[in-house]
């Protein structure tokens, strides 16, 4: 499968796959930027992507990203639609300061992976009952209860 993208700032290197294994490409930011304590930046990432029928973009943190910058993303999961795809829809990373002290983003720093996902749309059918059992609340399986 080919993946159509476009580069906002095309002197900042193409993403790719780091190893054979990798399952996500790293993007970045296009530009330096300051992320306020305990706040929220909107960083734009220099990819407008287009994702094909029958795919999903997600846009999830570097596993390294909190430890080694104190950040993570707001939205935890950003989810691309397929049509967000005009010669205006750059890809932005909602970055969220965890730590008191202000965090610098470099230009070209990655900060995100990205993720393309089969998907299957389903017909949304409403019931006015479940009849399944109920597993008992938020972390049930390790035994919480609330």
């Amino acid at each position: 499968m080919k993946l159509k993208i476009k580069r906002i700032d095309p002197t900042l290197p193409l993403p790719e796959y780091k190893t054979p294994g990798s399952v996500a490409f790293d993007v970045g930011s296009r530009e330096d930027a300051v992320v306020p304590p305990r706040g929220i930046k909107l960083v734009p990432a220099n990819l407008i992507i287009c994702t094909p029928p029958g795919y999903m973009t997600m846009i999830a943190p570097r596993s390294s990203l909190p430890i080694k910058k104190g950040l993570t993303l707001a939205n935890c999961v950003g989810i691309l639609d397929q049509d967000y795809c005009g010669p205006n829809d750059e890809l932005h990373l909602e970055l969220l300061n965890l730590t008191d002290a202000p965090v610098e983003v470099k230009r070209g720093e990655r900060l995100a992976q990205v993720i393309i996902a089969k998907i299957e749309k389903c017909e949304l059918e409403e019931t006015a009952t479940i009849d399944s059992p109920n597993r008992g609340g938020l972390g049930s399986t390790a035994g919480y209860r609330s």
